[in-house]
């Protein structure tokens, strides 16, 4: 009887998980490898670049970023779950020096530091979180969305069969060259 009332408590508290991520921003669908390489490869993610990801679920994109890009990453996480096993992760990993995982909503984050920003979002929540972008990020940062686009940024490139944007949250600005 013990054991039926523990699962049935592990159970709600997925459910509850899985609705709060839905009603924050986005259900948590983790998203292919092959995407994941996919969106840092566009970024053109390298060692000097600090990679934020915006609901980072299980780690995988900040973790990629990190391993195999050499950049330093940061995963917002809004689920207690999916933070904590991040956390987890990344210790086993011994990836605690170049990654760095925040409890939170990415809303109230600020994400100026970043120089590429990550995100599998819904359509809804990419629009809202478009003028946040607009005004925190630096000119040249570069942010890419898997599948859902942000229409009043600067499109840079698409790969339409990846279902991959990569955007320019401000363009650089150009001097006068007269140095005005």
């Amino acid at each position: 009887m013990s054991i039926i009332i523990l699962l049935v408590i592990l159970i709600l508290i997925l459910a509850i998980s899985i609705s709060w991520t839905n009603h924050r921003g986005a259900p948590w669908a983790p998203t292919p490898m092959s995407t994941v390489h996919k969106m840092l490869t566009m970024a053109d993610v390298g060692t000097d670049d600090v990679v934020y990801d915006l609901g980072c679920g299980d780690g995988r994109t900040i973790v990629t970023a990190a391993r195999r890009y050499g950049a330093r990453a940061v995963g917002i996480e809004i689920d207690p779950l999916r933070y904590l096993w991040c956390q987890t992760l990344i210790s086993v990993l011994g990836l605690r020096d170049r990654v760095e995982i925040i409890f939170g909503d990415f809303y109230t984050q600020d994400l100026s530091a970043a120089d590429v920003v990550t995100c599998y979002l819904l359509q809804g929540t990419n629009n809202k979180l478009e003028s946040k972008l607009k005004d925190e990020l630096q000119p040249g940062t570069r942010v890419v969305s898997n599948y859902f686009t942000f229409p009043g940024l600067h499109l840079v490139s698409q790969d339409e069969d990846a279902k991959v944007y990569l955007y320019a949250a401000k363009l650089p600005v150009m001097m006068d060259p007269t140095g005005k």
